[in-house]
């Protein structure tokens, strides 16, 4: 790919940019501090929005003050702001003293700390979760909330490179979804040539692709972010698609990504050439006439859901009405008044469901098998604009904030999707925690349903909680009950002119088909057709439905290319994919650092490291809820080999990529 050249160094722009973002993650000017505190009955009253443990992390961070520990600590019951039992004096008190510590740095111009304390860490974290946070989480957690606002994550060189090396080393990335617009970002920073092919007309992603009705994010989107561009004007702490569209978008434009970005074009083949140590590529333009280009990297962005699946259901070609996937939903289809069958329960069908049925004469839900799904208090609470003043102007609130939320939604939950080897009730449970969630989650249902018998036959799973992503009730249960809504759990047998026939027998009329059906997750990278070294392809190595990659990111045979939110790395317990795309840009770019900076022309990983890596995965899903035998999902393939979703806690994933390792690889010297 042919790109300009005068981006060898980290750009002045770059740096002007970098240097206010630590300005305002700081909290540096004093003027500011200074027009914050002025008015001090605006402040106290404007702090009665802010939830209880972040701002005592920020009194205890700044005042230095350890007692408040004690006195409010004890009365935070869990890392979310509803278990939050702190009486309302002591909130008061607190307030008052977050006023005094601010306006004793406004007086006396100090400059604020931006380092954690180490000695009162631990007691600090578990008052701010309510519970024990391991000491191997301090690190993670100390870059994660990155105080001096300087990204940690940031891969330097170790030494100048080669002006003209760097020049002429280009990367190509395929997709402008989060994953592939982070990508380009830090090669940006690093002055390192890319172009980014986007089959779309805009960036996004699956965001930009899937506008179905109540689409939205199930994990808490303030932690659904880059680390490096922490976001505090969302409307809703579970944010709607069009924001996070919009949020993606930010970032390209940002950082002035747009110009290194082609729409509507589309990678077809990826070939490497021994001869020249280069990718070969072809691309569909946006005319439609495909040509060439040529790359000494490549990194694909294109996730897994990026490809609907269509399900092989006869006759479905025969339907009169509209009849489309939630990935590709039909707006011009008015479904105010008519039939609608919904396809699929799963995370889509889901948030679909309870959107439409209030205004759809009828909702039939055709249901393979149903999903777990855990309510959220917070699931559909709008962020105040009260809320949004105090993420803006209190300083650390918002890291205090996004790290709650991180360890609310990650690796807390783990331990439940362990197989107890002794338990009892292997089909239904796992371990004597995984039992009370059901517990938990059974009642919920049977209080949704109005205790309806059938219903709750047909809504509760009979397998563990977890062996699916665990969802987010968003009045899915209770809409169940409404008098426009058939849930239908026969087995679908064939779709005629006039809808879908069950395999009793029973047609079921609609006007309209929504496939709520997933994606062809089996399938990964497909369809590029990807040719490395030696003539091996992709589909030969991976077959139909077995994809594997070393740590998720690079392949036995494959020389310079790398894949972001791979094999194995979506997270089925919960976390941010954001998070982990984050490790994979780390690690991308300590690979592309270690060839930029040695003078080699290609690395490629070995077999060994390669095949150990797929070992420690599968021994590790072997004792994990997603093989369980009574689970279907799209993490499994055919054999029954989880290849989707990621075993692995966060911090482990995060230690894993934190360093590339060069002995695992082998390196080709240039020609």
């Amino acid at each position: 790919m042919t790109m300009s050249n005068d981006r060898c160094a980290l750009g002045q722009g770059d740096q002007d940019a970098r240097s206010k973002a630590v300005a305002l993650a700081t909290n540096y000017d004093t003027e500011a501090l200074k027009a914050l505190v002025s008015d001090r009955a605006a402040l106290i009253k404007n702090l009665e929005s802010a939830d209880t443990a972040p701002l005592l992390m920020v009194l205890v961070h700044l005042g230095g003050d350890p007692a408040w520990l004690e006195l409010v600590g004890q009365y935070i019951k869990g890392p979310w702001s509803f278990h939050d039992e702190t009486p309302a004096d002591v909130k008061a008190e607190m307030r008052e003293a977050v006023a005094d510590v601010l306006a004793d740095y406004a007086a006396s111009g100090k400059s604020l700390p931006t380092s954690l304390p180490t000695y009162l860490l631990p007691r600090m974290l578990k008052a701010c979760t309510g519970q024990d946070v391991p000491p191997e989480y301090f690190p993670m957690v100390d870059e994660e909330m990155d105080l001096a606002g300087t990204d940690p994550k940031t891969v330097h060189w170790r030494s100048t490179p080669d002006p003209k090396r760097l020049a002429d080393f280009q990367v190509l990335i395929v997709g402008a979804g989060f994953s592939g617009i982070g990508m380009g970002i830090k090669l940006k920073e690093a002055g390192i040539p890319f172009t980014i092919i986007e089959k779309n007309d805009e960036v996004g992603g699956t965001w930009y692709e899937n506008t179905y009705p109540g689409i939205g994010v199930d994990t808490a989107n303030h932690f659904y972010s880059y680390s490096f561009d922490n976001n505090n004007d969302w409307d809703h702490f579970f944010a709607k698609g069009d924001q996070i569209e919009a949020y993606i978008k930010r970032n390209a434009d940002r950082h002035n990504l747009r110009e290194f970005i082609r729409f509507n074009e589309e990678v077809l083949t990826l070939r490497w050439d021994e001869p020249s140590q280069l990718w070969h590529a072809e691309i569909r333009g946006k005319d439609g006439v495909v040509y060439k280009a040529t790359a000494n990297a490549v990194v694909s962005a294109v996730g897994m859901l990026n490809r609907p699946k269509v399900p092989p259901i006869k006759g479905l070609e025969t339907f009169n009405g509209p009849a489309f996937h939630t990935a590709r939903w039909d707006h011009s289809a008015d479904y105010a008044g008519k039939r609608v069958g919904m396809i699929g329960t799963g995370a889509s069908g889901m948030q679909v469901g309870p959107a439409i049925q209030p205004v759809v004469g009828n909702l039939t839900i055709f249901q393979r098998s149903p999903h777990w799904a855990m309510l959220n208090p917070l699931y559909f609470e709008t962020v105040t604009d009260s809320k949004k003043w105090v993420l803006n102007n209190i300083p650390f609130y918002t890291k205090w904030f996004r790290f709650q939320l991180f360890w609310s939604s990650s690796d807390t939950f783990h331990h439940n999707l362990k197989v107890d080897p002794n338990w009892p009730d292997k089909k239904h449970t796992l371990n004597a925690n995984n039992a009370e969630i059901r517990k938990q989650l059974e009642a919920h249902i049977a209080n949704e349903v109005g205790h309806d018998p059938e219903l709750i036959r047909k809504a509760t799973p009979d397998y563990p909680p977890y062996g699916k992503r665990m969802l987010r009730d968003n009045h899915w249960y209770r809409m169940l009950t409404k008098p426009n809504v058939d849930l239908v759990d026969d087995q679908i047998d064939h779709v005629e002119p006039e809808g879908v026939v069950t395999a009793d027998g029973k047609l079921h009329p609609c006007d309209i088909l929504v496939l709520a059906t997933g994606f062809e997750t089996r399938r990964m990278l497909w369809p590029m057709q990807i040719e490395g070294r030696g003539g091996a392809t992709i589909l030969e190595r991976w077959g139909d439905e077995d994809p594997r990659a070393h740590l998720g990111i690079t392949v036995p045979e494959f020389p310079n290319f790398f894949v972001i939110y791979g094999p194995n790395t979506n997270l089925a317990h919960g976390g941010s994919a954001v998070f982990h795309s984050e490790c994979q840009i780390r690690y991308i770019m300590q690979g592309l650092r270690e060839l930029i900076e040695s003078g080699h022309a290609a690395l490629e990983v070995k077999p060994e490291p390669f095949w150990d890596y797929q070992e420690k995965v599968d021994a590790a899903h072997r004792e994990l809820v997603w093989s369980h035998p009574g689970v279907t999902s799209w993490y499994k393939n055919g054999a029954g080999r989880v290849h989707a979703a990621s075993p692995w806690r966060l911090v482990d994933y995060r230690n894993m990529t934190e360093v590339f390792k060069p002995e695992e690889y082998e390196f080709t010297p240039a020609v």
